[in-house]
């Protein structure tokens, strides 16, 4: 009885602090602002500019978790352009820094979600900290 009892605190538990147990990083892309705001165990951190989708490409809407990090990688379908500090979250779909800084805060992507490269090193290095399975990329309009 006495087992049973802890069991249904725990589950308790469980479903009253939600929070406590997906605690982490969420990454909240807006298409329509083209801003990021990441927020970090609960609280907003950071809201920076992106580029998504240019007109005639998509930037894939949902909640992702993030796939493989690579802190410099090469496009194998753009003429190997620079991505440093990607963060891979649907197939070929990526949040990475750009040197295109200039268009931030509007769609200029071919899809991937672009930032400032200080502000992708900052989410790289929170994603590695906070460990891919806490965080979650949350792509809205």
């Amino acid at each position: 009885m006495r087992r049973h009892l802890y069991l249904f605190f725990a589950l308790l538990m469980l479903v009253a602090a939600p929070d406590a147990v997906t605690a982490g990083v969420v990454a909240k892309i807006d298409l329509s602002s083209q801003r990021m705001h990441v927020i970090i165990n609960g609280r907003k951190a950071y809201t920076w500019k992106v580029s998504t989708a240019r007109r005639g490409k998509i930037t894939p809407i949902g909640t992702f978790r993030p796939g493989t990090m690579k802190r410099m990688h090469y496009s194998s379908l753009y003429r190997n352009a620079p991505m440093p500090h990607s963060i891979f979250f649907r197939g070929n779909y990526a949040i990475h820094g750009t040197n295109h800084i200039k268009r931030l805060g509007r769609p200029a992507s071919a899809g991937c979600v672009r930032l400032h490269p200080k502000n992708a090193r900052t989410l790289y290095n929170l994603v590695k900290r906070h460990g891919r399975s806490r965080t979650r990329i949350i792509v809205q309009r």
